[in-house]
């Protein structure tokens, strides 16, 4: 899947969480940045759940700000399809 414009999933409303993606140029690959108000508990399974989700897209070459409020794993997995499929108008 090629990442061809900036797109967004989600709210930051409690148990949920806000996705922003956008493309980068070049051979840059993933860049992810997490936000959680339960990093210290969750903020590694949060990492892999976006990568996997990732990896099922084939994606690279993305900027993805995950803003997590709380939310279970389906829900990020939602809302990281949904913005993906937006970012490459889908």
């Amino acid at each position: 899947m090629k990442i061809i414009k900036k797109a967004q999933a989600g709210s930051f409303e409690s148990s949920d969480i806000l996705i922003l993606v956008e493309p980068l140029d070049g051979d840059f690959g993933r860049k992810i940045d997490i936000d959680s108000t339960v990093m210290k508990e969750y903020g590694e399974s949060i990492n892999i759940l976006i990568n996997k989700c990732l990896d099922t897209y084939q994606v690279q070459d993305i900027h993805l700000i995950a803003k997590d409020k709380g939310a279970l794993d389906p829900t990020i997995s939602a809302r990281v399809e949904t913005a993906l499929k937006r970012a490459s108008q889908q």
